[in-house]
């Protein structure tokens, strides 16, 4: 794991986010179940256009958003004395053989034995965090996001928690699925393969 010190939502932060394929949109890549998904190519057409134009793609701050930024800290705190760890914050990681796929992890913990384990925080609005609630498992939209979180950083497990500051908070440890992760890494390369070619191609042609 390669670790960018940056400060998440920083200018540099998003500049190092510029192109590479990031955990919150490995769901663009593949599904909860393991299969391609249907949005891949729109994903990866997103990804060579930053690229060639050097320009990132931005997206709508929702209320909801930055309600959640406003709540992942005081979730942060309540994970570290529930567990009794210190949550590490950092900027992008990058896998080692893919420097093209990052994570921007909501924590890092480091074990005993020097390797890191990692932590997801959702902050949703009370209607979504009751189903999260009666649910008590990992929501399928984030499968691939935690799963990514696992390859990049090499981990056993990945600790999720729904953060309501009026309701019970939600822990849920994510083992490592090594199936779903070579799954995963097969279409990613498939990816990358398709976006380092479709840049050298298309910036041939401005020639």
């Amino acid at each position: 794991m390669i670790i960018l010190d940056h400060e998440q939502g920083s200018d540099e932060w998003l500049v190092s986010r510029l192109g590479k394929i990031t955990g919150s949109n490995m769901s663009k890549l593949i599904t909860s179940t393991g299969k391609k998904s249907t949005s891949a190519d729109g994903y990866i057409n997103q990804l060579i256009a930053e690229r060639l134009t050097g320009e990132i793609t931005t997206s709508y701050v929702t209320p909801a958003m930055e309600r959640g930024s406003e709540l992942e800290a005081k979730a942060r705190t309540w994970y570290e004395f529930l567990t009794d760890s210190e949550v590490i914050e950092t900027g992008l990681c990058l896998h080692d053989e893919f420097p093209d796929v990052g994570i921007s992890p909501d924590g890092l913990i480091q074990g005993d034995n020097g390797r890191f384990h990692g932590l997801e925080i959702k902050c949703p609005e009370a209607k979504t965090m009751v189903s999260y609630l009666r649910a008590k498992k990992l929501p399928s939209q984030y499968v691939a996001q935690v799963q990514a979180c696992i390859w990049v950083t090499d981990a056993d497990w990945w600790d999720f928690v729904a953060y309501h500051p009026k309701m019970k908070p939600l822990h849920i440890r994510i083992l490592r699925d090594d199936e779903y992760i070579a799954e995963m890494a097969a279409i990613v390369s498939e990816a990358v393969e398709t976006i380092n070619h479709q840049v050298e191609n298309l910036r041939s042609h401005d020639d």
